[in-house]
């Protein structure tokens, strides 16, 4: 399997990625350098945009626009313009939290989860994963986190994936669509450290739950039940979110981070902060639009 890099660009904390089928382009995020990068795969054209605080996450918008988790507010940023507007804030009142993992559901609505962002020992179960309407209401969904990350859905919306990249668990829940409702909650996997923590997830046309394992340089397939079907070593230690993307939507974009890394792991592994790109058998689900 042929693993390589998309561009020579490194990030601190690469997150998020997520592919425009009509653009052709892939989009992802710095979340310390507070930036969203934006990539023609064909022609390399590049462009990034800042913003005023941390980017923990983002999707697109059946506008155009893009909708993008701050440090402690989500708004939609218009990529043409170069604006903001705010549509929810979250008066998080403990040092640490932020804003993380979020996507664009098949109900429209964008779902965002917390992490408290302190040295491991010191984390608290105070994180949670929220729904955010077109119309900024916002809904709490799960409490009781760490590390809200690894959400997705399966081609249909009626199956949708969530972790905890610290408990660490990855749980599956059926998921009602027309109504952004989740239910029936069933743990399918408890990684390990070796095995590769979970942290960003995708899942492709055959229902299969695709993590970046941060703790083990590595990608697990999963299968509805949580059963490994498939593990690929990854020319890097920390892995952070698949995508799924290119002409057949056969192509896996992998972002990474070197933020927590050695001066000498930096150098033991240069492609760390890269996005990788692999080409892989099953083509994955496309995003979502969020409704604004």
């Amino acid at each position: 399997m042929r693993i390589a890099p998309l561009s020579d660009l490194r990030c601190e904390l690469g997150e998020s990625p997520v592919w425009h089928e009509t653009q052709q382009r892939l989009y992802w995020c710095d979340v310390h350098a507070c930036t969203i990068h934006a990539l023609d795969v064909a022609s390399g054209e590049a462009q990034v945009w800042r913003f005023p605080s941390s980017v923990g996450s983002f999707g697109l918008a059946r506008s155009g626009r893009l909708v993008v988790a701050l440090r402690d507010a989500v708004v939609l940023f218009d990529p043409c313009s170069g604006t903001s507007t705010p549509i929810a804030r979250f008066d998080f009142t403990v040092p640490g939290m932020r804003l993380n993992d979020g996507k664009v559901g098949p109900d429209g609505a964008f779902w965002i989860g917390s992490v408290h962002e302190v040295a491991f020992e010191k984390m608290q179960h105070i994180a949670a994963l929220f729904r955010v309407s077109g119309d900024g209401s916002v809904s709490t969904h799960v409490t009781g986190l760490k590390a809200s990350n690894g959400l997705a859905w399966s081609a249909d919306g009626r199956t949708m994936f969530h972790s905890d990249s610290c408990g660490p668990w990855i749980d599956r829940w059926r998921f009602d669509p027309a109504r952004g409702a989740m239910a029936d909650r069933v743990r399918i996997a408890e990684p390990t450290e070796n095995s590769g923590r979970p942290d960003g997830g995708a899942v492709d046309r055959e229902g299969a739950y695709w993590s970046a394992g941060t703790s083990a340089g590595v990608l697990n397939r999963y299968g509805r039940d949580g059963a490994v079907l498939q593990t690929i070593a990854l020319p890097l230690p920390k892995p952070t979110m698949p995508c799924f993307g290119g002409p057949d939507m056969r192509t896996l974009f992998v972002t990474s981070r070197r933020d927590m890394l050695t001066d000498e792991q930096r150098t033991a592994f240069p492609l760390s902060g890269a996005v990788l790109r692999l080409e892989v058998e099953v083509p994955g689900v496309p995003a979502f639009r969020f409704a604004d």
